[in-house]
């Protein structure tokens, strides 16, 4: 195609010379200057040095546009409201769509959906206050639907082709004609993508319906984007259920499903925190029956107790009462208020766990619901059918460009690029070193943060030896070393952990671009397992550490373990157990990696549009089209949903693995779910250019990461309860060793201390002779076993193997007979599916019957005819 005959009926370019009055054409306005053809997609490019090459190249490429049947219009640099960006509005008339809508076998309305919708349940009022209206829950009737066949297309339910399809369809389309293309011979198969790596085309996106804050002036406009933002990402709408349907229409099934599982995730978190409240509160509530607990404070026990210093030289002697004030630990809310707790009790006593058991349940009860909850957006959405091949076979344009070598594929006969298995081999060599690389720097970084816990608690102590903090009002009696340790390790802990995850998201991006993986889908997975693998170790490894670690390689006093040779003691846990340093850790690195998401998420991109806009706000406002205002925003990217869901999995870990720990923890994460889900809508609604839409009918490889750690929490809170915390050892002293023979927990302190004597037993304490005690269950000093471990501690040691036993026995057999009691599918579901298809033959047989039958009459019309013509003659 000539240049000349480039320039044709449909294909507009308007240029400052032809003095187009821009007022005149509606800045809301999604439809090309004729007001009638649908702009679906828009492409932009700035021109620079090598302009001429890339200008020739980018002429190719638009007629190749033009030849499969797109519309376009040019809107040239000056007409923008920077003078430097040229846009190309394209428009997908109904035989491009209705060609690829056959290709792609979307499904399309055929029938009303006849199935009475008995979902109606008892009590539905209570429900009204958190409804929407209809038409933003339904904006479309309920069909049944069928893929889309050109040559029937009377078959199907069509009253508008230009509204047919609705625009995530449209924009899906055009972008799958564009794979298609060829911008040169050796070009098969180009995407957009393929363009901008070559900095000739270097955007792409599909234009918003209207501005947020009101409706369209134009009545052909269509203002779900408004509707959107009024109904669905005000923060005063928290409360209020999901338009998904309208997410759906608007962004396409991929962004839909991430919003459903993620409001689905927040309404069984309800559940959790209720129940987490409840055990909280049973903690705080009989604290004051807790008399081990009573026996530290009081004055006849914990005040003639003497503890062995709990480090070398600096420490000193203490006694055991004045730990009171440090079983009270320091918890930052969501506003930054300051609370105080009593420590040890409140997340350990019996209903921790009941809740950890409860935990492992409704993890399984979640899961199993969602896929319930999967299968029927499935069948509403129309995606029953829907298999991720053909997003398989799209190779992907880096892929193309950098593997030089072909073959034959035996699916499709045709030559492909394809990557030699030793280049892939050394790749993927390459790669894991990395990755290895980098978890060995989580290691070490945990290890340098747990010789800063041990040398500053030395510090710590010194400086605080003669009490200088108790001046401070409120808060001055609770500082401890121990406290001041532990808040300000994990404040620093918190900080590394920050660092580290924004450097290794760009080398985890770098090294999957460096394996080439062959399709979109490979390469999601494959930068979904390095960065979930390197974020599980980053987040939960200090976790780990004071849960399974700390405290329990110790010695004891004349034999102490020291970290690596050197003059650093192993660490000890506080006087209240590890259990809460377990909590403290998890409340701040779980708490401040929420806070700090949500703010960047909202903030960041808020300040960008601010300052990428600030020169356009001085244009009147009726200047400023649709497009140019869609390309002044910030791009959502192909991994946008990723780093969304890559969020809440993380945090999902934080709810199960250690939420024997900390039982208000599905409180915080309810709390921040329903700020999350607005804060997301907000700033895909204002803040980002309209993805997009793209087919999902699943979380995709989530899903199995979920199941995983669903798994691992039953262990894990297993462990917690019989290691981290102290009540298999108070059971077993309460039924086993309880002096009187009471059930009840007093001389639990006495039992659970050993005795040490300072001097030439245990060189490490200060000469003097003092006797001091140490927690364990250890012989004393003179007898023939002598710091050897007394029958008491392996009586406790099989109390808590079998407790871990029986618990994941049970929590294990609970889990899967639930999963087995509860259908993937619903039977209603179900029976819509069989409907559906049985309709679908039985339509496609009477409309095939009718058409025989008026084709079989025409001929014998024209048969008729023939005979009747040849009387005549």
């Amino acid at each position: 195609m000539g240049s000349e005959d480039r320039g044709s009926w449909y294909r507009v370019i308007f240029t400052a010379e032809e003095a187009i009055d821009k007022q005149q054409h509606s800045k809301d306005s999604v439809f090309f200057r004729d007001g009638v053809r649908r702009i679906d997609f828009v492409l932009s490019y700035v021109d620079d040095k090598d302009g001429e090459r890339k200008q020739e190249r980018r002429k190719v490429y638009e007629a190749n546009l033009e030849k499969v049947g797109l519309e376009l219009e040019i809107e040239d640099k000056s007409e923008s409201e920077d003078g430097k960006t040229s846009f190309v509005k394209i428009h997908a008339p109904w035989e491009v769509l209705a060609t690829y809508a056959d290709v792609l076998k979307i499904k399309v309305p055929f029938k009303v959906n006849d199935i009475p919708d008995n979902s109606e349940m008892p009590m539905n009022w209570l429900s009204t206050p958190f409804r929407l209206p209809e038409h933003i829950m339904h904006p479309e009737p309920d069909f049944f639907t069928a893929p889309f066949n050109k040559s029937k297309s009377d078959f199907f339910l069509i009253d508008n082709k230009d509204t047919f399809f609705p625009p995530s369809t449209r924009n899906r389309i055009v972008r799958t004609t564009m794979t298609v293309l060829s911008v040169t011979s050796c070009w098969k198969h180009c995407w957009v993508a393929r363009i901008i790596n070559v900095s000739i085309i270097y955007m792409y996106f599909v234009c918003m319906q209207s501005r947020y804050w009101k409706r369209s002036r134009d009545a052909n406009c269509e203002s779900e984007r408004f509707s959107l933002y009024k109904h669905w990402a005000g923060f005063l709408s928290f409360f209020k259920e999901q338009p998904l349907n309208l997410v759906r229409k608007y962004y396409g099934e991929k962004i839909g499903i991430y919003f459903a599982w993620l409001g689905f995730y927040t309404e069984m978190l309800l559940f959790a925190a209720i129940v987490g409240t409840i055990c909280f509160i049973y903690g705080f509530l009989t604290y004051d029956d807790n008399e081990w607990s009573k026996e530290i404070c009081s004055e006849a026990v914990g005040g003639k107790i003497v503890m062995c210093p709990l480090c070398d030289k600096k420490c000193g002697y203490w006694k055991l009462n004045s730990t009171c004030n440090s079983s009270w630990f320091l918890m930052i809310s969501l506003f930054s208020h300051i609370f105080f707790f009593q420590q040890s009790h409140l997340f350990d006593n019996v209903g921790t766990v009941f809740f950890a058991i409860f935990m492992g349940i409704w993890v399984t009860l979640f899961l199993e619901f969602w896929k319930r909850r999967q299968a029927r957006l499935e069948y509403e959405w129309d995606l029953v059918d829907f298999e991720e091949e053909q997003q398989q076979l799209q190779l992907r344009p880096e892929y193309e460009t950098k593997c030089t070598n072909r073959k034959m594929n035996r699916i499709t006969q045709e030559m492909e690029p394809y990557l030699p298995i030793t280049s892939k081999c050394a790749r993927t060599c390459l790669s894991g070193a990395t990755v290895l690389f980098w978890i060995s720097l989580i290691i070490a970084c945990i290890i340098g943060v747990i010789a800063y816990r041990l040398a500053v608690y030395a510090a710590f102590a010194s400086i605080m030896k003669d009490s200088p903090t108790t001046h401070l009002q409120v808060v001055g009696p609770f500082i401890t070393p121990q406290l001041a340790t532990s808040v300000t390790a994990s404040c620093i802990n918190f900080v590394i952990i920050m660092i580290l995850n924004l450097m290794y998201e760009r080398v985890a991006v770098w090294i999957t671009d460096m394996e080439i993986p062959k399709t979109h889908l490979e390469y999601e997975n494959k930068l979904t397992v390095k960065m979930f693998l390197f974020q599980f170790v980053n987040y939960y490894s200090s976790c780990f550490y004071v849960a399974f670690f700390k405290g329990k390689f110790v010695g004891y006093p004349g034999d102490y373990a020291y970290m690596f040779g050197s003059k650093l003691r192993n660490e000890e846990c506080d006087p209240g157990g590890c259990l809460i340093e377990l909590t403290t850790q998890l409340v701040i690195v779980m708490t401040g990696k929420q806070v700090w998401g949500n703010i960047q998420e909202a903030l960041v991109p808020w300040l960008m549009n601010w300052w990428g806009s600030r020169k356009a706000r001085s244009h009147p406002e009726s200047l400023y089209s649709r497009w140019e205002q869609d390309h002044d925003l910030q791009g959502f990217g192909q991994l946008g949903l990723f780093y969304e869901y890559l969020e809440m999995v993380i945090q999902f870990g934080f709810i199960t693995l250690f939420v024997a720990s900390f039982p208000l923890a599905p409180l915080m994460a309810l709390i921040n779910n329903i700020i999350e889900v607005r804060v997301d809508a907000w700033k895909l609604t204002t803040q980002f250019r309209r993805p997009v839409a793209a087919k999902a009918h699943s979380i995709g490889a989530w899903q199995e990461i979920l199941n995983g750690m669903a798994v691992l929490s039953v262990v894990t809170n297993a462990f917690i309860v019989a290691f981290t915390s102290d009540m298999i050892p108070r059971l077993v002293y309460m039924y086993a060793y309880q002096p009187e023979g009471e059930m009840n927990m007093k001389g639990y302190i006495n039992n659970s201390l050993s005795v040490t004597l300072s001097g030439s037993t245990a060189p490490s304490l200060p000469a003097g002779g003092c006797v001091c005690v140490y927690r364990d269950y250890r012989y004393p000093p003179g007898h023939e076993k002598e710091y050897s471990h007394t029958m008491q501690f392996w009586h406790i040691l099989a109390a808590k193997l079998a407790f871990i036993i029986i618990m994941e026995h049970v929590v294990f057999l609970v889990k899967f007979f639930v999963a087995w009691m509860i259908p993937d599918v619903p039977s209603d579901v179900r029976a819509r599916v069989k409907r559906e298809r049985y309709l679908v033959q039985e339509y496609l047989h009477n409309y095939e019957v009718e058409k025989l039958k008026v084709q079989l009459s025409q001929n014998t019309h024209d048969e008729c005819n023939k005979s009747v013509l040849l009387l005549l003659l």
